[in-house]
């Protein structure tokens, strides 16, 4: 029955679009600014433009009444709205009618399940959080326009490997996920093997893809290349290939195996065995990319289409998953690299300024006010959360939004075994004072106006530390 449902609001998408195409209607996608929102958009717009559509991609870092105005005042006909909308539906019905939709897999309110032109994941039972990402809706969505477009399944693996959706057993992917991934394969656009998850696989020098392999955090070697360095010498691999760095995926088997055992040897500590098995698991890579391009690993992209957008700059990824790899590429490199250096700037400020880090047994509370800009709050948090010495807690991060707002950015890390649903958290609480918030139920945020902050302050000590507290005492 579920899945009949979808199928269903899938056709009626379909015959909408195919009634504005017919009628030579515009149409505007508009999408997130993080990785599965550049994808997602991406591959609606491909859908669209393929079929003959006008129409035109925009991005946003969140959708609010402001933005639903301006979609108002625009000329375009019709309106597509990927990886946002929840909460904001009944605004959508005010100012556009039924000239909209939203493809979505974050958690909703339940008064917005009963809106045909919501084609949210957790509507069908199927959940957002782990088994589909806005790429994966906006795939299904673009298949139902035509079968062609499942030649777009690789772009909605890089969204999903964004949206940290790599959650069943070895980093694999579950649910509508898993499907696309088999899609992808089978027309021999991806391949998926057990590897060493190593950062930058195909890019980063191999003592530096240690180094800054931080998922697991290995205490003295991540953030420490020189260790690194001489641990894998003394592990006899072969670090040059002539002047050239070698890769980690240029590792053959037994160069795997004396990595991992060295590695191993390193930690013999008590997480050592939790650690060796983080730093196992499955690889997605694109076959047709050039070897040594940062597009041919999954999270490599990934992580390029998140600085992208978090630097204001996601035209440059919708380029690139849109099939431009001449100029754009090199200002992907570009954004790469300056992004990595912001995110580290950040960093050091937190940790040198101890002052703005609260750390209970259960959260870690962080002010990143006049550091981190509105846009990086989400990175920072997944960052602070992937630390060992934040496992089991949860992270919640905030700092300036524009026009006189505070943004929050929330995450469960990597052993949190909490039973308080953030996205429940974030939005019901941001409510409360008049703001908005949601998300999922490992990553949420929410937005409230600065002269709310105490009272939303008490709110999260409340909630967070008292049903931390039910949890424990059971």
């Amino acid at each position: 029955m579920m899945e009949k449902s979808l199928e269903q609001t899938l056709s009626n998408f379909k015959d909408k679009i195919s009634d504005c195409i017919k009628s030579k209607k515009s149409i505007s996608v508009i999408t997130h600014i993080d990785c599965d929102g550049i994808a997602s958009g991406s591959i609606i717009s491909k859908a669209l433009i393929r079929a003959g559509a006008n129409c035109t991609v925009s991005t946003t870092k969140e959708l609010n009444k402001k933005v639903i105005q301006r979609l108002q005042e625009d000329q375009r006909d019709f309106h597509v709205i990927t990886d946002l909308g929840g909460g904001f539906i009944k605004d959508l019905d005010e100012n556009l009618a039924d000239k909209w939709f939203v493809l979505d897999h974050h958690q909703i309110p339940q008064e917005e399940y009963d809106n045909e032109r919501v084609i949210n994941a957790w509507k069908f039972g199927i959940d957002g959080g782990t088994q589909v990402c806005a790429g994966g809706m906006a795939f299904e969505a673009a298949v139902a326009i035509d079968g062609k477009n499942e030649d777009l399944a690789w772009i909605a693996v890089v969204a999903a490997l964004g949206d940290r959706q790599d959650q069943g057993e070895k980093k694999s992917f579950t649910g509508i996920n898993s499907e696309i991934v088999n899609v992808a394969k089978k027309s021999g656009q991806l391949e998926v093997d057990l590897d060493l998850l190593l950062v930058g696989r195909e890019t980063r020098p191999l003592p530096d893809a240690l180094a800054f392999t931080s998922q697991p955090f290995i205490e003295g070697l991540t953030w420490n290349r020189d260790t690194c360095l001489s641990l894998l010498n003394s592990a006899g691999i072969k670090l040059k290939d002539g002047g050239r760095w070698r890769v980690s995926a240029e590792l053959n088997e037994e160069e795997k195996r004396k990595v991992i055992e060295s590695i191993a040897k390193f930690t013999s500590g008590k997480n050592a065995t939790e650690i060796m098995d983080e730093l196992i698991g499955y690889t997605y890579t694109f076959p047709r990319e050039d070897r040594g391009s940062f597009l041919r690993d999954g999270r490599e992209f990934s992580t390029m289409l998140n600085s992208c957008g978090r630097i204001q700059k996601a035209g440059v990824g919708i380029a690139i998953c849109m099939g431009d790899r001449t100029k754009m590429l090199k200002e992907g490199e570009n954004i790469l690299v300056e992004y990595r250096q912001l995110i580290r700037n950040y960093m050091n400020i937190l940790s040198n300024e101890r002052w703005r880090i609260n750390d209970t047994t259960n959260c870690v509370m962080v002010n990143a006010e006049g550091v981190v800009p509105e846009t990086m709050t989400g990175t920072i948090s997944s960052l602070i959360a992937g630390s060992p010495k934040n496992a089991g807690k949860i992270v919640i991060i905030r700092t300036n939004g524009e026009e006189g707002t505070i943004k929050f950015s929330s995450r469960k890390s990597f052993s949190c075994k909490s039973k308080v649903n953030l996205s429940n958290l974030m939005r019901s609480g941001a409510e409360k004072f008049d703001g908005v918030g949601g998300g999922h139920d490992a990553a949420a945020g929410a937005k409230i106006t600065k002269d709310k902050l105490d009272a939303f302050l008490d709110y999260l000590e409340q909630n967070v530390l008292n049903m931390q507290g039910s949890d424990n005492s059971r």
